[in-house]
This record gives C-alpha cells, structure tokens and sequence, in this order.
C-alpha cells in the first residue's frame, strides 16, 4: 500500500493529517520536533505514526510510489523534493512553484512522478475559482478575445473580530514584513504595472459577500500577476485590461499600520533586516491571536468583461470565500491543508498530471475538489451579475 508521508504538524497541517488519517490510507506524520507530532495526533483524536524528522531516516522510510507532502518552510521543499526523485516517490506543497522546483519536470516526468504544488489556499483555491470562471466565461454566448476583460482575485486572513491593529498574526510576523518589501507587477489600463512597496498600490476593494451585500476592504497587488495570464488560459490575443491577483486587508489596514510601512521602507541591508526581526518580536507579543480565538478568511476572484469599446459591461460573474476559525480549526488551517488532502487523493487515483505542476485546471477535477470542499461545509458562493 502506498504511505503518505506528511512533513510538518503545525497548526495550518492540522485539518487536512485529520482527513487523511480517517481514510484507508497509510499515514506517518513526521516533525522536527517528535513530541509536537505525538500532541498533534492527541488532540486531533487520531492513532497514525509519528516519527522526528531527520534526512537519513526519511529516506529510509520512503518507498517507491509513496506520497510525501511537504509543509515545512518553503525554503526546504527543494531537498524534499530531489529526495522524492532519489525514491521515486510522488511530492506535494502548497506553495508556489519555485524556479529550482520547476528544473525538476523532467527527471519528475521521466520517472511518472507527480510533483504538485499551489494547492492550498492561495495559491490553490483561487487558482480553481479562476479556472472555473474562465471556462464558464468561454462557454457563454458572450466570449470574444476582443472584449475588455478585468480579472481581479484577492485573498486575506485576518481576526473573525476586526482589532485596531486590523490584523494578528498566527506565525512569526517577519514573513509578513518581508513580503511588504517585496516588488509587485500587475496588468492595469492594459498595461503592465510595477511597484516596489506593494502598498504604495493600494486601493479599495468592494466585494459582494455570500448574502448579496456588499463589504469594501483594502487591496494590493501581491507577487507577479503577469504569468497568470497564461496559466488560467488569457491568450496572448485577449484584451486584457486589469489583471491582478493580491492581497486583502481590513478597511483601515493603511491607516494602522502607516508607521509599520515607514520602518519597512527604511530598512536596508543588515542593520534593516535587524530591525524587522526586533520589530517582528514586538509585533507578535502585541498581537498573536489568543488562544481560541476565530480568525477569517476571505477570498474573492472576479471576471469583469466589457465590449471592445468599454461602453457596456456584457459579462460579469465571481466566486467568494468567506469562513470564520471554528472547532473544526482555523479558517486558514482548513482551507490550506484541507486543500492539500483532496490534491492527495487526487494524485493516488491518477487523476494527476506527471512531472512538476501547479493545481489542476481541467474541469472535472476542478469541479469535484470544489464539490468536496462543500460536503466538507467549506462553502463557495457565487455571483452572475451580468
């Protein structure tokens, strides 16, 4: 029998070992730390293996075919993976894939091996609802690559109970900090966009919550758009006017952390990058979420489509996530690892294709992963407002 090998038991893993373990497959869960494993198995109810993680006896323990999911820091997926191809086992991550990991294709293809990645949340999720938009767009009578077509998907984590801070952190807020740093493209006005503080971007974002209602948040561009043309099937003769994939913040985010993005901006080379850690330590003693507390998760991918001549809108349809941190887990814990579970089954029933590969796109895979994630009471709404 294939065995599944689940690196990582924090917190956002902890949904998705549950679902695995309750199903027939062999499961080992390993850790850097062996007894946050074991507590991790007590308190999810579960009677699977644990096993501390080191490299040798990783090796030792997978198996051709086997199946080992990585959710340790993205830094290290690139050793499980060249790992996996050792093995000749299958690799799964929700994170993006990296240039490094994309090397792999190849060796993973030749040997009939799936390398999964950006099958979590975002990316994950909103790749799934961008591909099901899409293809509903292109089956309607409405579809011409002349058409002005603004595509918008952004997704936040934040307190269920919005805080002055406008956020809380339930890892290490250096990550967040960092990301601030980080430059961001985006298509606009038909043209391609560039910041170098992604929040020197920010704008307003209205969306339309499960009930019809309208809610506004604060967005910004996040990353590269620009390769997601292609990656959800805009040609290159499409009329593309917005395409951004971004982040969401409470309204009144800009506002609270103002003097955050000052330190942000001044923090340059050694004595920066200092600083933030010093500041990550204060902000986590300031505002981690406190024990039971209910995070939210909101995700939102749009298609607005307008005639060539931008004078009517003649298509326009979105799909919303909107779920609250429960007994069940975190918001953000399900929804990630959740996620990653279904990407496991799917890859054992060899619905998956071979060498290194984002989340699915073809419609039946897309269309059962989001009916399961229903049965799972994790709901998609969805708007046709044109």
């Amino acid at each position: 029998m294939t065995t599944i090998h689940w690196l990582g038991a924090g917190l956002s893993s902890l949904p998705g070992i549950k679902k695995i373990a309750q199903s027939e497959q062999k499961l080992i869960l390993w850790n850097r730390t062996l007894a946050k494993a074991e507590q991790a198995v007590a308190n999810l109810g579960i009677n699977i293996p644990t096993k501390q993680l080191d490299w040798q006896s990783l090796e030792t323990e997978v198996n051709p075919g086997d199946v080992v999911i990585s959710m340790l820091p993205a830094t290290m997926h690139l050793q499980v993976a060249e790992l996996c191809l050792e093995q000749q086992a299958h690799f799964v991550s929700s994170s993006y894939v990296s240039p490094e990991m994309q090397a792999l294709h190849d060796k993973a293809k030749g040997l009939n091996l799936c390398f999964v990645n950006e099958v979590g949340l975002d990316p994950g999720l909103d790749h799934l609802l961008a591909h099901a938009l899409i293809a509903e767009y292109q089956a309607s009578d409405k579809f011409d690559k002349t058409n002005q077509h603004s595509f918008r998907s952004y997704c936040g984590g934040f307190p269920k109970v919005a805080n002055e801070f406008r956020y809380k952190f339930s890892w290490s807020p250096l990550g967040v900090l960092k990301a601030l740093k980080s430059p961001a493209q985006w298509t606009q006005d038909g043209e391609v966009k560039r910041t170098e503080r992604p929040w020197q971007a920010l704008s307003d974002f209205d969306m339309r919550m499960s009930d019809a209602s309208l809610e506004t948040f604060q967005a910004y561009p996040n990353r590269d758009s620009v390769p997601f043309h292609k990656q959800y099937g805009f040609s290159e003769d499409w009329n593309i006017q917005e395409f951004v994939r971004g982040t969401l913040r409470l309204n009144g985010w800009s506002t609270a952390w103002s003097e955050l993005f000052d330190e942000v901006d001044n923090a340059i080379g050694e004595a920066g990058l200092a600083r933030l850690a010093k500041l990550s330590d204060e902000l986590w003693d300031k505002h981690q979420y406190n024990d039971g507390e209910a995070d939210r998760v909101v995700l939102s991918v749009e298609l607005e489509v307008k005639n060539p001549q931008g004078e009517q809108t003649v298509w326009h349809s979105s799909y919303g996530i909107d779920e609250a941190g429960d007994e069940r887990g975190s918001a953000m814990a399900r929804l990630v690892s959740l996620t990653v579970a279904l990407a496991i089954e799917s890859l054992i029933a060899g619905n998956l294709a071979v060498g290194v590969s984002p989340a699915p796109h073809d419609e039946t895979t897309v269309g059962h992963w989001l009916s399961e994630m229903s049965k799972m009471n994790e709901k998609v709404f969805r708007h046709q407002l044109v």
